[in-house]
């Protein structure tokens, strides 16, 4: 049996080809996701940056369930995926970074190392356990390391 999931995925333009990458990957753990980030099949024509936040971006990450951040050297200096995940904070969001595949690793996002719920490796079922709840903290190749000090705190 296939569990659905709706996640809004956070990455930049140049890594949208790990994004089917991360489905195919989720596939065989039983778990199809329903991605609702922008990327080249599900493109935009907005220029006007509030317009994008507002009206595209914040309706998508609301609509999700959970927030995956695909994490890549290219990540960490986005203003979009910075942005991207302090909004899915405000939500209350369940906020997992995964390595992008092949990674060595990077530094990660600002907003990611503040807000990060889990941090995964390149593995299906350490990935599914994130998006599921469980809170653990992974170099790229799935080796423990130090948890991100986490300042969000439950109401």
């Amino acid at each position: 049996m296939t569990d659905t999931k709706n996640v809004f995925i956070s990455h930049v333009h140049a890594d949208d080809d790990g994004l089917k990458k991360l489905k195919d990957l989720l596939k065989p753990q039983g778990v199809e996701i329903r991605d609702s980030s922008i990327h080249t099949g599900k493109f935009n024509d907005a220029s006007n940056p509030e317009y994008i936040k507002t009206q595209i971006l914040a309706p998508a990450i609301s609509w999700a369930g959970v927030f995956v951040c695909y994490v890549s050297p290219k990540t960490k200096d986005s203003e979009w995926v910075n942005w991207e995940i302090e909004y899915a904070a405000k939500q209350d969001k369940r906020i997992v970074g995964v390595w992008a595949h092949g990674e060595s690793e990077c530094d990660l996002p600002s907003a990611l190392k503040e807000h990060a719920d889990a941090l995964v490796g390149w593995n299906g079922s350490a990935i599914v356990d994130a998006i599921n709840g469980k809170d653990q903290w992974e170099k790229p190749d799935g080796g423990a390391c130090t948890p991100v000090p986490i300042k969000r705190h439950p109401c």
